[in-house]
């Protein structure tokens, strides 16, 4: 199930959303002409590595770039290839601009930190001691799409839902199409926990959740009149 627009028109222009997404665009454009990118000391560099984080492992000095907090924010801005760029910009560019335009731009930036936040913890604390860097949007995307859950629970979400060559466009609630992804993450977790390297998971979890909770406190106070509520 692949999501490709929602029917939930904004506002205001989201401003955040777009420089978010043109700086993720731009700095792996930038990754690809690096050195480092192709041998993949990058990712260690600016990549959030668990056990530097909590001070059970040390970068080589030819590694270390920045102090390993700053690392939490700095890969968020860091991706692993085109698909990983293509598939986080697709879920921030359907779902980021009506967050932005309930909270606000300055709301909506510590949200979208405190939700990322929350997805590289939740990923540190599954293995305190792991090596291996974590870097990507998806947790902080994971926050937003817990967040237009919540808003948006009924909002319509034009989705491609591939069998091959009998491939359909349907609209479905975004309830399920966000609640589908949830649990997808959920079950890729536990089916590939045993296994090195991959897909950060639980990050994608605990961004998620942590959009859930922190939209309750972020929200505006006044109801927005939703036109699929008729």
């Amino acid at each position: 199930m692949i999501p490709l627009k929602d029917d939930n028109s904004t506002s205001v222009k989201p401003i955040v959303t777009y420089f978010i997404i043109g700086t993720c665009i731009l700095l792996f454009l930038i990754q690809l002409s690096s050195q480092s990118y192709k041998t993949g000391q990058l990712f260690y560099s600016y990549g959030l590595i668990p056990s530097v984080l909590m001070g059970h492992k040390q970068l080589p000095i030819d590694l270390y770039a920045i102090p390993s907090l700053l690392t939490i924010f700095t890969s968020m801005f860091v991706h692993g290839g085109f698909m990983h760029l293509i598939g986080n910009m697709l879920y921030m560019w359907i779902f980021a601009d009506n967050i932005e335009d309930d909270l606000g731009m300055w709301k909506f930036i510590i949200f979208y930190f405190l939700c990322g936040f929350g997805a590289a913890m939740s990923q540190v604390l599954m293995d305190t001691h792991s090596q291996i860097p974590m870097v990507g949007a998806s947790g902080a995307i994971g926050g937003i799409l817990g967040a237009y859950l919540i808003n948006y629970p009924k909002a319509r979400v034009l989705v491609l839902i591939p069998f091959g060559f009998f491939s359909q466009l349907v609209k479905i609630k975004a309830l399920y199409v966000l609640g589908f992804w949830f649990i997808l993450q959920f079950i890729n977790s536990v089916t590939n926990s045993s296994q090195a390297g991959g897909v950060a998971y639980a990050a994608h979890i605990g961004g998620f959740i942590s959009g859930i909770v922190l939209i309750l406190f972020f929200n505006k106070k006044k109801v927005k009149k939703e036109p699929w509520n008729k």
